[in-house]
């Protein structure tokens, strides 16, 4: 009778958590203890004083998985990899279709932001409190207030890469936009192109797009809500149907000024004249001038040319060592010939120097104006046969293509200027590459970095296949 009233035999109906104490204090009494478990695993809090009389959450009768996926809830792997057994990126039921989007998000690591000057006012004797105006003196004291200054990038705030909260703001945005009638839900994923831990390259995929009827995909990509998440989060955003044609192109047209070289060759002919003094920087004004669209291409490099008038022919072989090759071009283009993509360059400088650049970089087409040259060996002013400005290099593009059996869908061009935009517009995808704000606007696509390499991002390549290309 004394061993029934034993402790050992009153205390044997109760579970014994002994062997679950961690001997930490703080962790027995803190107020929230975040389950060691998935969901669908026993914890700590799924314990109960009677297991008898009372039912063991969650709700739902739990059974091993036998093989056989639920639809409510399909099975998923929760040791020894991470693994969802849904389809937003599969090939849809067959006799459907998705019209998926694909975002790429570059972060401009090197381009220049503007930092709001510290209201703070400069040490004085003054007894007014530093912010408290804008100056100590009565008579200087401004009439109008002053601007609104720039609000602080978001890239400072987050982190300088694309950080999960630049992600998830990309997100917000396009869910603002209405999606293809009869669809409910949108899906997304992402890839990281280069750095898991600090992207600077990431891939998204949306499915389906937005409504191509409320929104096309050209309206999409000029949206000002774009333009300021671009400058909000100092990234580059290039949209993309999700096709064959985008992982595989076939031709890349490249502009040769500013885009393949940094200078424009027409300005370093104009620097080589020293008489009058101010003819350099004449040409540059013009040039500047053209290439923002303000003036007509052809009709102004016909009078940059007749500056350069009795200038020896011998010039053009000078300035070889002098051309400055955009950083990550021998790179991009080493890739692309490794891939099989035919390359041609378009230019409106000079044929003696594209032809020579071309050969050097490995380059399968070059164009440009030919300029007249007399007896003695020096430039006449004037340009032989039609001047590649935007229509000849819309027909270039187009003839090159035609020869190589290339359809447009599998064509890219890369430029800067305005006399660039009718090539951007014809290619299946049209790049602005650091280019004037006509530009910029207009384009298909912008990137603004200081390498050319990050054009193969486009094409969905890792950081890991672009170093195995360009080895």
């Amino acid at each position: 009778m004394a061993a029934d009233d034993s402790p050992t035999k009153q205390n044997s109906g109760r579970p014994q958590l002994s062997s679950m104490r961690t001997s930490s204090y703080l962790k027995e009494h803190q107020q929230y203890r975040p389950p060691k478990h998935a969901d669908s695993h026993f914890g700590i809090d799924t314990v109960v004083e009677d297991l008898q009389t009372h039912r063991i959450s969650p709700p739902k009768t739990f059974s091993p998985f036998n093989g056989v996926p639920s639809k409510d809830e399909p099975p998923r792997i929760v040791e020894g990899a991470s693994h969802d057994f849904t389809h937003p990126n599969c090939a849809p039921p067959r006799g459907t279709k998705i019209d998926r989007l694909v975002a790429t998000l570059i972060y401009k690591s090197t381009s220049s932001r503007s930092t709001a000057p510290s209201p703070r006012l400069a040490s004085s004797n003054s007894d007014i409190p530093a912010n408290l105006a804008p100056t100590t003196n009565i008579d200087s004291f401004p009439l109008e207030p002053p601007v609104a200054a720039e609000p602080e990038p978001l890239d400072h705030l987050y982190g300088s890469y694309i950080s999960p909260l630049c992600i998830t703001s990309f997100l917000h945005l396009m869910s603002t936009f209405p999606l293809p009638q009869g669809v409910s839900e949108a899906t997304s994923s992402h890839r990281c192109l280069d750095d898991p831990e600090h992207p600077l390259v990431v891939e998204l995929t949306l499915s389906p797009a937005p409504c191509p009827t409320y929104l096309s995909l050209a309206d999409l990509r000029k949206h000002e809500l774009i333009y300021r998440f671009e400058r909000e989060w100092n990234v580059d955003v290039v949209l993309q149907h999700d096709t064959l044609w985008r992982r595989y192109p076939r031709l890349v047209v490249f502009d040769m000024d500013s885009t393949l070289i940094t200078q424009e060759v027409i300005d370093l002919l104009a620097a080589t004249i020293t008489d009058p003094p101010d003819l350099a920087t004449k040409v540059a004004d013009i040039t500047s001038r053209a290439m923002h669209g303000e003036l007509e291409f052809d009709a102004a490099f016909r009078e940059r040319v007749a500056l350069l008038k009795g200038l020896p022919a011998t010039i053009f072989e000078q300035l070889r060592p002098v051309l400055n090759v955009t950083k990550g071009v021998p790179e991009l283009l080493r890739a692309l010939k490794r891939l099989g993509v035919k390359t041609a360059v378009l230019s409106g400088g000079f044929v003696p120097l594209t032809s020579w650049l071309a050969s050097e970089l490995g380059i399968d087409y070059a164009f440009a104006n030919e300029v007249v040259i007399d007896d003695s060996g020096r430039l006449t002013g004037e340009v032989k046969g039609r001047i590649v400005g935007r229509e000849r290099k819309q027909e270039l593009l187009l003839e090159i293509a035609k020869k190589e059996g290339v359809a447009l869908e599998q064509v890219v061009a890369v430029g800067d200027g305005a006399n660039d935009l009718l090539m951007l517009d014809t290619a299946g995808l049209g790049v602005a590459w650091n280019a004037k704000p006509r530009v910029q606007l207009e384009a298909n696509a912008r990137l603004n970095g200081e390498s050319l390499v990050d054009l193969l991002y486009l094409f969905g390549l890792t950081s890991e296949e672009v170093d195995l290309l360009t080895a």
